[in-house]
């Protein structure tokens, strides 16, 4: 979509990308492309499952590690 059609249907625009398109948006001449307009995408990292390993790997803590269950398990 060139950036003129862009500045025209903005509006339709907005509305593909809250169904999950992803627009792209090109020089007037559709020669190259300038632009991406997403939906919005979680940065975050999911958070890791516990117990995947359970009954196949084991972790001991040494007596002077410094860091309790819940701080390890938080990270």
């Amino acid at each position: 979509m060139s950036v003129a059609e862009f500045e025209n249907s903005f509006l339709e625009v907005i509305e593909q990308v809250k169904s999950g398109e992803q627009i792209a948006v090109t020089s007037e001449k559709a020669e190259q492309i300038i632009g991406y307009f997403l939906p919005e995408i979680s940065l975050q990292k999911p958070k890791p499952k516990l117990g995947l390993l359970e009954g196949k790997a084991t972790v001991v803590f040494h007596d002077d590690f410094k860091m309790t269950d819940e701080e390890f398990i938080s990270l």
